[in-house]
């Protein structure tokens, strides 16, 4: 009976215990002077294929430039911190509390129109701590590197050697934190990243997988891991044999992720069934814009794992994808957006339609926005009649914005570092060009620029032939 009722107490503790793991507070608090009165955002990687972003917790930074918030968390991961554009991380763990600063962008690194990354720093970070352990890690891990490298083609077996030794250091380094899963998770996969640097002696794809990836769980919430993961499987269309391409496509082709999942079911690599779905979702998001796979059968097959796999954390991936490839693509709705004119009337895309639109990105400072301007204007003489410009930029006061905003002769929108516009539509760098058609959808986002690319293309020629197909629908009407 006493040995039923220990057993019985030690039950109701790991539950106990369990259920504290499940729902222990983080606190982030900090400093960040340059923000003052900003909103910084605190965000998880839902899944590590689409790098679909979710919020977590936000707040604003108070005038004396501190700024702190608290949230429940489940398990240890990376979190992203976002605030006035710029972007960086950490990693957190159930319980934790962190003290940071959070600096401004390097003063000698160019704007980024969708945020520079910045390096937060830690105050008082305890030695047991996550962040930790993985900076000193990251550190041991640089320096055998930077000692090393040269060595890959010089005496590749050598090499070889270094990186097992490496290993063996490592694991009997980081012997105590075997409990520690995602750390010992993180350090496994940081040095199987080792292995996938192309030398003459490396292991071969199999042994990789072996090694790395079959007997191991999928670890959807560690960085390292997926990283790896996402490296390993990376182009697997072409990977495949023949037949096994064939079987694909034809499942593609009868919408059906079970014969899809059969055909990859041949590839050694994919013997474990989780890891075959996620490659599934992965390689078809590859390959939907090549042109090889008709897009709504492929989209059909992510809709199905999205909403009956096996497994919760694939039909979040399927889910995410589905959004990620939808978004801004030629053919596609084009996202809305409220613009406000000089006159202090608001315009959205719906106010546009009718004319192709040619949306011009432009920052008035940059150097490059300034040059383009020139072949701009010529343009907007030459297709005016029927292709709509409009110009978006962040807001400027100086002197120099001024002139060389007053060179352009159509619609100009100011807008704030911060606008929704420029996340919907994906502008990273200035200039950035997007060119939607006469009902709203997606032409080319990004569309060609006035001045030649690489391929001595410009957006000119897209031009003529909208203005010649134009003219010749005005002619068959009359």
């Amino acid at each position: 009976m006493k040995a039923q009722l220990l057993f019985l107490q030690f039950i109701l503790f790991i539950i106990g215990y369990s259920s504290a793991q499940e729902k222990q507070v983080v606190t982030i608090k900090g400093f960040a002077p340059t923000y003052v009165g900003a909103k910084i955002e605190f965000n998880e990687i839902e899944d590590y294929i689409s790098m679909q972003e979710a919020t977590m917790a936000s707040t604003t930074v108070q005038a004396d430039s501190t700024f702190s918030v608290s949230f429940y968390l489940k398990e240890t991961q990376q979190l992203i911190i976002r605030g006035k554009k710029n972007r960086t991380f950490i990693y957190i763990q159930p319980g934790g509390v962190y003290d940071l600063y959070l600096p401004d962008k390097d003063a000698y690194e160019p704007y980024r129109p969708n945020g520079n990354n910045v390096e937060v720093t830690f105050f008082s970070l305890d030695t047991t701590d996550v962040n930790y352990k993985i900076l000193r890690f990251q550190r041991w891990l640089d320096n055998f590197i930077g000692n090393n490298y040269h060595l890959r083609s010089q005496k590749p077996i050598e090499f070889a050697k270094k990186v097992d030794e490496f290993k063996d250091f490592a694991e009997a380094a980081y012997a105590a934190d075997s409990a520690d899963i995602y750390f010992k998770t993180f350090i496994r996969y940081s040095i199987a990243a080792m292995d996938n640097i192309q030398y003459a002696a490396d292991r071969n794809r199999y042994e990789k997988h072996d090694f790395y990836l079959k007997n191991f769980p999928v670890s959807y919430k560690n960085d390292a891991y997926m990283g790896y993961l996402n490296s390993f499987y990376t182009k697997m269309m072409p990977r495949l044999s023949m037949e096994t391409n064939n079987r694909v496509y034809l499942g593609v082709l009868k919408s059906s992720p079970t014969l899809v999942m059969r055909a990859l079911g041949d590839e050694y690599t994919m013997i474990n069934i989780r890891i075959r779905e996620i490659v599934m979702i992965k390689a078809l998001s590859e390959a939907y814009y090549d042109g090889d796979l008709p897009q709504t059968n492929v989209m059909t097959i992510l809709d199905s794992v999205a909403h009956h796999s096996l497994f919760e954390a694939n039909g979040i991936i399927a889910k995410n994808m589905i959004r990620r490839l939808t978004e801004l693509v030629p053919g596609g709705k084009a996202p809305d957006f409220a613009l406000k004119s000089s006159d202090g009337t608001f315009k959205t895309r719906s106010d546009f339609k009718g004319k192709h639109v040619y949306i011009h990105f432009m920052d008035p400072l940059g150097q490059k926005s300034a040059i383009e301007i020139d072949p701009l204007v010529k343009l907007y003489q030459t297709y005016k009649e029927d292709i709509r410009f409009i110009t978006v930029y962040p807001s400027r006061e100086d002197e120099k914005s001024k002139e060389v905003l007053a060179k352009i002769p159509w619609e100009k929108f100011a807008i704030d570092e911060n606008a929704s516009i420029l996340k919907a539509y994906k502008v990273e760098t200035f200039p950035y060009y997007v060119l939607l058609d006469e009902i709203g959808h997606v032409v080319a986002a990004p569309a060609l620029t006035p001045m030649p690319s690489g391929q001595y293309e410009t957006i000119d020629r897209t031009f003529f032939y909208i203005q010649k197909a134009l003219k010749e629908l005005k002619e068959y009407r009359r």
